[in-house]
């Protein structure tokens, strides 16, 4: 759970307030400091720290994860290129790539949200889970259902996504999402 931390600062012995004046408080994310317990800044800084990795699960999870450098961009590749491929292949087949990048893109996000809570993987990991099980029924069937739009829906789910961060960032003051807002 996201926890959060308020410390009140009392003035020094001796020493007052101004009347009128509030003693400062001082709120803190108590989730994790950068650095320690393998939390890191994700994604050059985009992503929110990753929370303390305190169970073999959370290891694992940060482990597989690749959220920086040339393994993140070696996982996205790893999702485009089957995208640009898939419009080559019989129907079935398209389909079938299109669920498969679809699902990888959705585990990724869910394990990112689970670890960092970034705000657009809430939309990201529903939207791309939803169309992943939409194109494997559809290869089931062997015809698209919406009328061969699946790689469209993933870029809007990507749209949709980020426009949800950003609301979401300027209204919290943070991309993490979190129960109070921040700042």
């Amino acid at each position: 759970m996201i926890e959060e931390i308020e410390e009140t600062v009392e003035p020094a012995q001796g020493q007052r307030l101004p009347t009128g004046a509030r003693e400062p408080v001082i709120v803190a994310d108590a989730t994790c400091v950068p650095g320690r317990d393998g939390c890191h800044d994700a994604l050059w800084g985009w992503s929110p720290p990753d929370l303390p990795a305190d169970t073999p699960r959370k290891r694992r999870a940060d482990r597989l994860l690749p959220r920086t450098g040339w393994p993140a961009v070696v996982y996205f590749a790893a999702i485009i290129g089957p995208l640009n491929l898939a419009p080559h292949l019989p129907e079935r087949a398209n389909l079938a790539v299109d669920g498969l990048a679809a699902l990888a893109a959705a585990a990724w996000c869910v394990l990112n949200f689970w670890r960092c809570r970034q705000a657009h993987c809430v939309v990201t990991s529903t939207g791309w889970l939803a169309l992943s099980v939409l194109a494997f029924a559809e290869a089931g069937l062997g015809r698209s259902l919406i009328g061969g739009d699946e790689q469209l829906v993933f870029l809007v789910v990507l749209a949709v996504a980020v426009g949800f961060e950003i609301v979401w960032r300027c209204a919290r003051g943070t991309n993490a999402v979190t129960r109070a807002p921040s700042g």
